[in-house]
């Protein structure tokens, strides 16, 4: 009986799993758009020419825990749209697989925080979500804002990375934003923003201990260069992996004055800087400030001053001790008055007491007379 249960409690339980994978993912319609037909899971394989001009998409998704991917295209009259959804492990996962797909040139899609498009096409991400989008020439990518607010349903919300918010914006270049959390990821990064030179700093960088990576390209009118910041889950870290960075560094990189700097946690490196002040520039405005806890308990406002509670201290102290007194003084007066009125009686009654006696004397002590 115990078996059959059992079995029949697993069997709901892969129902329901498989059902939910079944569940598509892009609605059957947003705003005006209507899909033209079911919705497509598709292989990394499926993926076809548009993704081979992303050298090492592959490695990426893998690294970033790819779910599935779906496909469904939709009809507003003459306008067409085929969309393109990522699930990925979670939202850092997809954070990183957005940024991937971001190219020099594009520009903000106007699809929540994270969105970039170029021409007829636009990617944006939502939680652990990211979404490409294929578009005809007359439509505008901002029609899709009702398929933002649909997936936002069903995307996991989890808070991305702060490191993404340590690059300073100025003389940042839209659409070169890279993050990394894998060694895939960093090396994508590197060979996307012209960097190959300094690809083999992966193993010296330390993903397996938690770091995070964020790059991007710097163009300003004193100079330009690649900022490239590594966040470690402690300053220890950091420290071990900063002398690592340094060994690893090619001697090239060293004589273009590519050097590696901490504060706390993070690491910077600047490389193909136009000139020592402009990468001092860029790493003058990282986002990222140290924060040192302080867990002694202090006085708060709304206590009252120190003199006070010392002065209420002193004053109950004084109290309680009074009112100690008071009370043996009437307990002894009331009991001389009732050995007064019944000597013998009530306290102290001979045959109640017992006298040691050392014997020094041959004289036994009667204890009626100490009374």
């Amino acid at each position: 009986m115990y078996r059959i249960i059992l079995g029949c409690v697993v069997a709901c339980v892969l129902c329901a799993l498989g059902v939910a994978a079944d569940t598509p993912l892009l609605p059957n319609q947003f705003g005006p758009w209507q899909a033209e037909a079911p919705a497509k899971t598709l292989q990394v394989r499926d993926l076809g020419a548009t993704w081979s001009s992303w050298p090492g998409g592959e490695g990426v998704l893998a690294e970033a825990g790819l779910g599935r991917i779906e496909q469904r295209a939709y009809k507003n009259g003459d306008d067409e749209v085929t969309l393109r959804a990522f699930v990925l492990r979670d939202p850092s996962s997809a954070f990183e697989l957005y940024t991937f797909l971001l190219a020099p040139g594009m520009k903000d899609a106007g699809l929540g925080a994270d969105s970039a498009g170029a021409d007829r096409n636009a990617r944006f991400q939502v939680g652990n979500i990211v979404v490409q989008a294929e578009i005809s020439p007359n439509a505008k990518a901002q029609g899709l804002q009702e398929l933002l607010t649909a997936l936002q349903a069903k995307a996991d919300q989890t808070p991305l990375p702060p490191v993404r918010n340590y690059l300073p914006e100025r003389g940042r270049a839209f659409g070169s934003e890279k993050y990394a959390l894998g060694p895939a990821g960093f090396r994508a990064a590197m060979n996307s923003l012209g960097q190959e030179v300094s690809k083999n700093l992966t193993d010296a960088v330390g993903f397996q201990n938690g770091a995070e990576a964020m790059l991007a390209n710097y163009h300003g009118a004193h100079g330009s260069g690649t900022l490239v910041l590594l966040d470690y889950p402690t300053p220890q870290l950091a420290e071990q992996h900063l002398h690592h960075l340094e060994q690893a560094l090619p001697e090239s990189a060293k004589r273009a004055g590519v050097n590696v700097e901490r504060k706390a946690s993070l690491l910077s490196l600047v490389f193909a800087a136009t000139s020592a002040e402009y990468s001092r520039a860029m790493r003058d405005g990282v986002n990222y400030e140290t924060q040192v806890a302080w867990n002694e308990r202090g006085q708060k406002a709304t206590e009252p001053p120190i003199m006070m509670m010392m002065y209420k201290i002193f004053l109950f102290t004084g109290l309680l001790l009074g009112v100690a007194t008071g009370i043996g003084i009437a307990f002894g007066g009331f009991r001389v008055i009732i050995k007064r009125l019944f000597p013998g009686k009530v306290f102290d009654r001979p045959e109640n007491i017992e006298v040691l006696q050392l014997g020094l004397s041959g004289k036994k002590i009667d204890p009626t007379d100490m009374y």
